[in-house]
């Protein structure tokens, strides 16, 4: 989808940080944009935001992780703008904790929001876009998608799963010749607010020796990667059809990439290795 002018996107934690710099950057290329968020008040900032550009916007408070809610807005965007090409699942939030002191709800919290929030968003979108005969799924993942992390078992699990939710509904939609395709994002470090927002566990300050402030400080310090840069770096990404998009160094330097093509040991087969963006200058 390499002309986004006309076209309708829906972007989910569109109320700051990276879904706000991509809902800006769809309108900038004519894009008409639906955005939601749980904050009502961040949701409506971001609509002042886009209002200088010559595009439909509208606007909805969603918990990603509603699934009824979820479907019902896929339908109202598409009673709103005649119909979907485009979603952003954005929206997530961080947990930090061992495994051993994080309990079953903490797990399905994050679970709901980062993964089943990704799967709702998925599944309401896919049949209208098929309807309009044109459709692409960004799905975001992380860095921690492709690495495990002490202290962040919740997080890490919920974005493998995004991850090989991703590259499996890729692999479907290219096997039954499908006129939707889809876009795994792994960010590393983005200047947003998930450090200040991450759910800590009590017990992470006396195994680190560090307040849940002195680690969501030291968190922020590995942030490197603005949102605008990282919204070009995914749109870019959409605009080739990219499998896998890798925002910043540290992502693209995590190690997990070989030469060969290899990951984590299995050696992907010559000419179906994926192909992915990075932060680096956006190309034209």
């Amino acid at each position: 989808m390499r002309n986004l002018s006309g076209k309708v996107a829906a972007v989910t934690g569109a109320g700051s940080g990276i879904g706000r710099a991509l809902a800006i950057n769809l309108a900038q290329n004519g894009c008409n944009v639906a955005i939601s968020d749980v904050n009502e008040a961040g949701l409506a900032e971001t609509v002042e935001l886009m209002k200088q550009y010559p595009v439909k916007i509208t606007s909805q408070t969603l918990d990603v992780s509603d699934k009824d809610a979820f479907y019902a807005w896929a339908d109202q965007v598409v009673a709103d703008h005649g119909k979907a090409n485009l979603v952003f699942n954005n929206a997530g939030v961080a947990l930090a904790g061992t495994v051993g002191d994080l309990s079953i709800e903490d797990y399905k919290w994050i679970m709901d929001i980062n993964f089943y929030g990704v799967l709702y968003g998925t599944k309401a979108f896919l049949p209208h876009m098929e309807a309009a005969g044109e459709g692409h799924i960004i799905n975001i993942s992380s860095i921690f998608g492709l690495a495990s992390q002490p202290l962040m078992s919740g997080y890490n699990a919920s974005k493998f799963a995004v991850r090989g939710l991703t590259e499996s509904l890729r692999q479907d939609l290219d096997i039954a010749g499908s006129c939707v395709s889809t876009t795994c994002v792994h960010p590393g470090g983005i200047k947003t607010n998930i450090a200040q927002s991450t759910r800590f566990n009590e017990k992470s300050s006396e195994i680190t020796g560090a307040s849940a402030d002195d680690s969501k400080a030291e968190f922020e310090r590995l942030f490197i990667t603005t949102p605008d840069k990282a919204a070009k770096t995914i749109i870019n990404g959409v605009k080739k059809n990219k499998r896998r998009v890798l925002i910043g160094p540290d992502a693209v330097g995590c190690g997990c990439f070989r030469p060969d093509g290899s990951y984590h040991g299995f050696v992907v087969p010559e000419g179906h290795r994926c192909s992915y963006e990075t932060a680096g200058e956006p190309e034209p």
